[in-house]
């Protein structure tokens, strides 16, 4: 499909920012940017390729990552994050790795293959969101040298998991901060974005070497569109926050990964 910034300004405008609110509006109802919902409407709907699919998220899921720690000050302040700084360092020592490798690994792919893995990473993070967002600790499950290390492995393994999906990650790094660093949820939340942002533009970098890079400056409205679309529906999703009970919307919105997963895995 010829993806012109003319034709999506001029036919798809109010699909794309629909489709960006949407999709903003269930990762904040959950605490995500929503890149994981995201990802399978670029393949399906509007068409793109997978790698070019995977970099037009990754763009529009930095944008959402940096607009909201700034909104979430209010309940989780920048002084409580900044005391909390060598939990940020040693995940950002596996994730920035991670990400410049999971960015590589993406562009030398085939894309029968990229949709294969892209499907995989989409029912795993399915079961993470079904099992893994409501998890609650009050101590570390380990301390010292080897929770240092493991921080190191699951950073790792997340920034590859973020490069590869162009997602932020916050669905395998929150069940990460609380099980393994004893974080509260909320500050879990503000933690996981300050790792996701570097993490995200290392990934980013890497992508910038490949030639489908230029898909950005192909559709500049369709990011601009989307973009927008996302930060508003994720205000909204925060604003409804609470009003759906987890029992109902967790388990829906791993269903939606699954039906999106087996679609993007039969996709050619």
């Amino acid at each position: 499909m010829d993806q012109t910034d003319h034709s999506i300004a001029q036919r798809k405008a109010p699909a794309v920012f629909g489709a960006g609110a949407i999709i903003g509006m269930l990762g904040g109802l959950i605490g995500l940017g929503g890149a994981e919902f995201r990802l399978p409407v670029i393949i399906a709907i509007f068409r793109f390729a997978a790698l070019e699919a995977v970099i037009l998220n990754k763009a529009m899921s930095l944008v959402v990552v940096a607009t909201a720690l700034p909104f979430r000050a209010r309940t989780v302040p920048f002084d409580q994050i900044e005391s909390h700084w060598p939990i940020i360092v040693n995940l950002l020592a596996g994730s920035l790795a991670g990400a410049w490798l999971g960015a590589g690994w993406a562009t030398r792919l085939r894309a029968e293959v990229l949709y294969r893995v892209i499907a995989l990473l989409m029912f795993g993070i399915a079961v993470v969101l079904l099992f893994g967002h409501g998890v609650t600790a009050r101590e570390p499950l380990i301390t010292g040298y080897v929770q240092m290390f493991l921080g190191v492995v699951a950073g790792f393994g997340i920034g590859v998991v973020a490069a590869l999906m162009g997602v932020a990650g916050g669905e395998l790094l929150i069940p990460t901060l609380v099980l393994l660093f004893g974080a509260d949820i909320k500050l879990a939340g503000s933690l996981s974005l300050c790792v996701s942002l570097p993490t995200m533009i290392v990934g980013f970098a890497r992508y910038s070497k490949d030639q489908s890079f230029a898909v950005l400056g192909r559709n500049k409205s369709f990011v601009v569109i989307m973009a927008l679309g996302s930060v508003c529906g994720t205000f909204l999703g925060g604003r409804l926050l609470g009003l759906v009970p987890d029992a109902i919307l967790l388990p829906s919105l791993s269903a939606i990964l699954v039906v999106s997963g087996w679609k993007v895995w039969q996709h050619k």
